[in-house]
């Protein structure tokens, strides 16, 4: 068995490859890795066991077809997580989310046709539905993205699924939740949260901080994706959620207590434009489907990524650094 795993260096990504090389897929003990990755600011070498014998690394774009068709053959399958993932870049640099989440979607799918590969998975986001008052989103829902970020996603969603009813490619897709957990760059919310703490400094909070997400440890994301990879149908979508509804002002009062600084550590910011108000995944299918439990608590959860970013200072430095070049 052999997997390319696209934007395999970043947080989620590497999350997946650096499991699935201890073993911790069932099926994929021996499987070997090819981690295709540009290595922007958010993709990271120190990621990836880099050395380790089943792990090759191939640093390009997804949108560079000729590399594509060098690299693909002999691959039975590809998990796709390779995007432009912050939505706040996004507001201002939209070319760059339309390229390369839409384009290298396309130009991925196009090539593994040609190479005749077997599996396909897409990973995206629940961010593609918009913001939802109540209730929650099945896959069946309306596609009402709020953010240039969400829309590039969105349209790399219909990419996918036209490979599939036009071609016959074999490809799901998984929409998931906000992920959690070691190894995420610090601009995103609560790894920027807690090294501003870690520092003594403030956290910018949006608006009132009422805004809900659902949270997901990266360890249960990357599991559900090895379930939708090994048992997923073709043509399919499964929302993949932490079950976790927590407002942003929640999540900011347990960092502050993990970190051990008062409410003074807030600094209410002008709230994001087009900021989602809540998000929220009906998650039934995947867990009749295919034996989906998320199981790593979110309190807990958050506490060890806590402690994983006080332990690893030199780490995220280089990658806040990495961020601003």
């Amino acid at each position: 068995m052999k997997v390319l795993v696209t934007g395999g260096a970043g947080f989620i990504g590497s999350h997946y490859v650096r499991t699935m090389l201890v073993g911790g897929y069932p099926g994929y003990e021996q499987a070997r890795v090819t981690v295709l990755d540009k290595l922007t600011y958010a993709g990271n070498r120190d990621n990836i066991p880099l050395g380790h014998p089943r792990l090759d690394l191939v640093e390009g774009d997804v949108c560079d077809r000729d590399l594509l068709l060098e690299v693909l053959p002999g691959h039975d399958a590809v998990v796709h997580f390779a995007a432009e993932s912050h939505v706040d870049r996004s507001l201002s640099l939209a070319d760059a989310f339309v390229r390369t989440n839409v384009l290298g979607t396309q130009t991925l799918l196009d090539t593994c046709l040609a190479a005749k590969v077997g599996r396909v998975v897409h990973v995206s986001t629940d961010e593609v539905y918009g913001s939802i008052a109540e209730g929650s989103w099945t896959e069946e829902w309306p596609l009402l993205p709020n953010s240039p970020y969400a829309a590039s996603k969105a349209a790399s969603d219909l990419i996918a699924r036209s490979y599939w009813r036009t071609h016959g490619l074999d490809v799901s897709i998984t929409r998931c939740s906000n992920n959690f957990g070691p190894h995420q760059h610090p601009e995103k919310l609560i790894p920027l949260f807690i090294t501003n703490l870690l520092e003594g400094e403030q956290v910018p909070l949006y608006g009132d901080g009422l805004n809900v997400r659902e949270w997901l440890h990266v360890d249960d994301h990357s599991q559900a994706i090895r379930l939708v990879l090994t048992r997923g149908r073709a043509g399919e979508i499964y929302n993949v959620g932490g079950g976790n509804e927590q407002t942003n002002l929640s999540v900011t009062e347990r960092l502050l207590e993990l970190c051990g600084a008062d409410r003074s550590s807030i600094r209410h910011v002008e709230d994001r434009k087009g900021h989602d108000q809540r998000y929220s995944l009906d998650e039934s299918k995947i867990r009749e489907e295919l034996g989906y439990t998320p199981k790593v608590d979110f309190d807990a959860g958050l506490a060890e990524t806590v402690v994983w970013y006080r332990d690893n200072e030199q780490w995220w430095k280089a990658s806040m650094e990495r961020g601003r070049g």
